[in-house]
């Protein structure tokens, strides 16, 4: 499911999208998992807390829209360059940081609630 998401999360580069839905598709992959071995062992396959991802994510959104502001550009204007062929620019650190912003909340989210189940 994480190649999955990747592949959204790519396929969305310059569709709308791909960041939020390739998100949705990772956490959903985190949380079978959680399901299957345990929230315990998801985590650490996580490596970050839901909450520092989700902090994470949102903060290299923000960065991305204010780039533009420190070039005198409008918020969240696209600046694109090219690397080996492929077009990279600010909308895409954009959907960097909505994937792992959504992965976090989700997981976040889902992992409280399935803690809480079985604590009680």
């Amino acid at each position: 499911m994480l190649l999955f998401s990747l592949y959204l999360f790519y396929r969305g580069h310059n569709l709308p999208g791909g960041g939020f839905i390739g998100g949705l598709v990772a956490a959903s992959g985190f949380h079978i998992y959680a399901l299957a071995f345990g929230v315990g062992r998801a985590r650490a396959l996580l490596r970050l807390h839901p909450t520092e991802l989700a902090v994470l994510g949102t903060s290299i959104a923000l960065l991305a829209g204010l780039l533009a502001l420190g070039h005198g550009a409008p918020f969240l204007t696209g600046f694109w360059t090219e690397l080996l062929g492929q077009k990279l620019g600010t909308p895409l650190l954009f959907d960097v940081g909505v994937y792992l912003g959504v992965v976090g909340a989700v997981l976040s989210v889902l992992w409280a609630q399935e803690e809480e189940v079985r604590a009680g």
